[in-house]
């Protein structure tokens, strides 16, 4: 197997001491630019971008644009920014990834192996997956991804999603969902599908789960 290039930008040099040389222990090549100034010569040269959001010139996503027009690879963000606003900002300007400073090494390593499994624009798609329009459900790893990201759904929410999709099409009233889904015939209020119904159509826009007044659901194919 070909050894994978990992490109750090990080101006911290006690981080970077550290996250290379656990890249390097986990058998990666690694580049190095401490700020954004070298990062576009380095760049073609990677696999997969692993990027400090806060680098000495500014907030790195002001460049990720231009960056991904020399090559379009996965980019980790490193972000102190907890918000939603800041993490979704992060995503929408070209990052495919992003994990919150402090963090641990491991989960790091854990999401470069995930990212250079799928790289952008490569995503494996098994016999087992369902696949509505841009939105892959892997029914073996229960993950949801819409495009190249993976989406975050509770459990409940992931068994909904599936028993529609699977059943595209087809009508369930909400009592039958609380018994296919829920497992019960009986519930304090039909009410709670009413609710998973509505996050689901936050989570996944492009998944169109229809409401058929007085009847209940369906998930058009």
């Amino acid at each position: 197997m070909t050894q994978a290039t990992l490109l750090l930008v990080e101006d911290d040099a006690n981080l970077a001491d550290g996250l290379l040389a656990s890249l390097e222990q986990a058998g990666y090549r690694c580049l190095y630019a401490e700020n954004a100034t070298k990062v576009a010569e380095l760049w073609r040269d990677a696999d997969l971008v692993i990027l400090d959001r806060q680098l000495p010139e500014g907030d790195s996503i002001e460049w990720l644009a231009d960056w991904n027009k020399l090559k379009t690879i996965p980019v980790i963000l490193l972000t102190a920014m907890v918000s939603v606003r800041d993490r979704v900002g992060g995503l929408d300007s070209g990052a495919t990834d992003y994990i919150t400073k402090p963090f641990a090494e491991a989960e790091l390593l854990a999401r470069v192996r995930v990212h250079l499994r799928h790289p952008v624009g490569e995503v494996e798609v098994s016999s087992n997956d369902i696949v509505i329009n841009d939105v892959r459900i892997d029914n073996a790893s229960r993950a949801v991804f819409c495009g190249d990201e993976e989406m975050t759904l509770t459990r409940t929410e992931f068994d909904l999603l599936h028993f529609l999709a699977k059943n595209a099409g087809r009508v369930f009233t909400r009592d039958e969902l609380l018994d296919q889904v829920w497992g019960y015939n009986h519930y304090p209020t039909t009410r709670t599908v009413d609710t998973h119904i509505l996050q689901l159509r936050q989570k996944l826009p492009s998944v169109n789960i229809e409401t058929l007044r007085g009847v209940g659901y369906r998930m058009k194919a």
